[in-house]
């Protein structure tokens, strides 16, 4: 798995106070009733024992296993101050079960 930040991420990141043991960190947030969607984000979050460690220029990114299953094998971060931080695309599925007597 690769992970690359573009220039305004990175700038973003550099320039953000890291606080009180508070990391960056993939998260993967779930919706659904009727299918599924993942979208990741950039929280800031402290050290879990688990989680994988990616360093990119100096900046570490934890990820853990569950939003782990959802990266691309080559995912993107990206940074705009309209949106925040972009993590490569996310996942959604129209699955729906219906289940007839």
């Amino acid at each position: 798995m690769t992970i690359t930040l573009t220039d305004s991420a990175l700038d973003q990141l550099k320039t953000t106070e890291i606080k009180e043991e508070r990391y960056p960190r993939i998260d993967a947030e779930m919706a659904g009733g009727c299918g599924i969607s993942v979208k990741l984000k950039l929280v800031f979050d402290g050290v879990r024992r688990k989680d994988s460690v990616i360093e990119y220029e100096g900046i570490q990114i934890r990820i853990d296993r569950f939003s782990k299953r959802y990266l691309d094998e080559e995912t993107q971060i990206d940074y705009n101050i309209e949106q925040g931080f972009l993590i490569g695309t996310s996942f959604i599925s129209s699955a729906c079960a219906i289940e007839l007597d």
